[in-house]
């Protein structure tokens, strides 16, 4: 059973229509809270919190709610309005205050609700004799967690694709910031999406997946957990030796493919500089078309604008910046991108992975060309292309998954020259690298195969080494 609830809206839901939302616990709703808050807490009267509801987002990019919630919803056409409940685990009548909070909305705005059949408009009677009052959280707390312990904040999840929503976002920054890990909790049937998968680097943090026949299990790595001394945490065979859960085990070779471009850029400082226009670059030449929107969370809301991108980047800074770009539902495209000052100038760091269909071509060809225009004129420092065997609906499944194999990798202009052009000319390849920009300050672009052999990494291997013992 689901604690989370959307109300999807083509209308925005104002004040009226998010207290008569917040009557859904009765009449007597006590509301402690400013119009500059990001979520509201329901609690019950003795302080228990029951419900969070997000600030209502407005989503501009096509395609954003199918990608999350699956195609199961009938979803307004763009742009809408996203609002998130999420229920308390710990309190029975929570979920059902979160659905008669989103079924309201919907009565007075239109639109449907996620999950299908959730939504009502009931009066829910709340726990602890009373009604339930609404606050702001206080400044600094952790956001609410399923369980809270020393070591590890856990979130409980059940949804089709667990994404990197600006609420779990907040809950990971606190977490790290109080020294603990964040456990992600789901059934075998949930996915992660990538910019998740990407935040969750490993130990401590996790993806646990509860499977009903085989126990708790990690849904990166596939080893066997418990819960033990307040977190989870692997449990070892008879030998003492790691043990892989049997649900982790791969169904097979899978005919789709993800091809992945991680790419690094600096750029000298220059108060006129716009940033994304290297990873709209490398979009076009991979799928013929710009993205179809940018965000700092999941659901990824406002249409692509490389400057309004920029103007965001130059109010956080001199933090960096992280932040992410979606394509067009027609050619699934997903991308991280992070914004960062060094001593030099500005240094811009960006994955884009592109799903292809059983049927869809590898265009391969466009990687060179691709590393031709960011040497140009995007400050090209260093690219590397993988393909690999994964959906091509860039979604991460509880399994293990066929590795990466390397493509081609591009080095810049700047890199070669401290390598030395001769040097970085020839490494020990079968293949001599192809010069890239003026004959005088070439870049290099060396080619592996065509990402079907992950034993090519060796001689990704080898040209790291290579260019590591570069004569001084």
């Amino acid at each position: 059973m689901t604690k989370d609830v959307i109300a999807l809206t083509p209308k925005m839901p104002d004040s009226m229509a998010l207290l008569a939302g917040l009557h859904a616990g009765g009449p007597d709703l006590g509301v402690t809270t400013s119009a500059d808050d990001a979520v509201i807490h329901l609690c019950s009267p003795t302080g228990r919190p029951l419900v969070s509801v997000e600030a209502p987002l407005i989503v501009h990019t096509p395609g954003e709610a199918e990608r999350l919630l699956g195609s199961g919803v009938p979803v307004p056409e763009v742009p809408f309005w996203w609002t998130e409940a999420r229920a308390s685990t710990a309190v029975p009548e929570a979920e059902d205050l979160a659905g008669s909070f989103c079924g309201r909305l919907t009565l007075l705005l239109g639109g449907t609700t996620w999950p299908p059949g959730a939504a009502t408009v009931r009066v829910v009677d709340t726990p602890d004799d009373g009604g339930i009052t609404a606050a702001p959280a206080p400044e600094g707390a952790l956001p609410a967690v399923d369980v809270l312990t020393d070591s590890t904040a856990v979130v409980i999840a059940d949804r089709p694709v667990v994404a990197l929503t600006a609420w779990l976002s907040d809950v990971l920054r606190a977490a790290v910031a109080s020294g603990r890990a964040l456990h992600i909790v789901t059934p075998p049937h949930a996915r992660l999406s990538l910019p998740l998968r990407t935040a969750l680097t490993g130990p401590p943090n996790r993806w646990v997946v509860q499977d009903p026949e085989h126990g708790y299990y990690d849904g990166l790595s596939g080893a066997v957990l418990r819960w033990q001394d307040g977190t989870f945490a692997p449990a070892p065979g008879q030998g003492g030796e790691a043990v892989v859960a049997e649900a982790f085990k791969p169904t097979g070779p899978s005919a789709e493919r993800q091809l992945t471009v991680s790419f690094r850029t600096h750029h000298a400082p220059d108060p006129d500089l716009v940033l994304g226009r290297g990873l709209e670059a490398a979009w076009r030449h991979l799928t013929d078309a710009a993205p179809a929107g940018w965000g700092t969370a999941e659901p990824i809301n406002l249409p692509w604008s490389p400057r309004q991108l920029t103007a965001l980047a130059r109010d956080r800074a001199p933090d960096p910046s992280h932040l992410l770009a979606v394509g067009h539902p027609d050619r699934p495209a997903l991308a991280t991108l992070r914004v960062e000052r060094t001593r030099t100038g500005l240094a811009q760091e960006v994955t884009l992975t592109l799903g292809l269909a059983a049927d869809a071509p590898d265009p391969l060809d466009a990687i060179e060309p691709l590393a031709e225009a960011l040497v140009a004129r995007h400050g090209l420092r260093t690219m590397l292309v993988t393909l690999h065997p994964a959906r091509a609906d860039l979604t991460v499944p509880a399994r293990l998954e066929h590795p990466p194999a390397p493509v081609s990798f591009t080095l810049g202009a700047a890199d070669v020259r401290a390598v030395g052009v001769d040097h970085a000319r020839r490494p020990p390849l079968p293949c001599r690298p192809t010069p890239l920009g003026p004959v005088a300050a070439p870049a290099l672009h060396y080619r592996f195969g065509a990402g079907t052999d992950p034993a090519a990494w060796a001689d990704v291997d080898r040209l790291t080494r290579h260019l590591a013992a570069a004569p001084t």
